[in-house]
């Protein structure tokens, strides 16, 4: 990853505009571990833990085809980056720019 940033730096030195050529890499999701220990499910107060990536991948299938709602009814539109899957894993809840969203309304149906 390196050469190719160098590349582009060197690109962009001499003009060339090259940042929609390049693959949006996701955000790293970094939570820290004694927040974690004291977060937990607004609904049921059950303890929370990051979601692996497959099931992160699962849902960002579902929301390219619009076929994924939060416990409001709303269809979720932006891909997500993370989550926190409650212990009984019932349910998500998004973490968005590095911030877990403990809404009840905003959690996602896993089942």
């Amino acid at each position: 990853m390196a050469g190719l940033i160098d590349t582009c730096e060197t690109a962009r030195n001499i003009g060339f505009h090259v940042d929609d050529a390049l693959p949006k890499l996701p955000e790293a999701i970094v939570i820290d571990r004694q927040l974690l220990d004291i977060l937990a499910c607004p609904e049921t107060r059950e303890a929370v833990s990051l979601a692996d990536d497959a099931l992160v991948e699962r849902l960002n299938k579902k929301i390219e085809t619009r076929q994924l709602v939060n416990r409001a009814g709303e269809t979720v539109t932006e891909p997500i980056s993370g989550g926190l899957v409650r212990e009984d894993g019932r349910y998500l809840y998004l973490i968005r720019d590095g911030i877990p969203v403990m809404l009840v309304e905003e959690g996602i149906p896993l089942e």
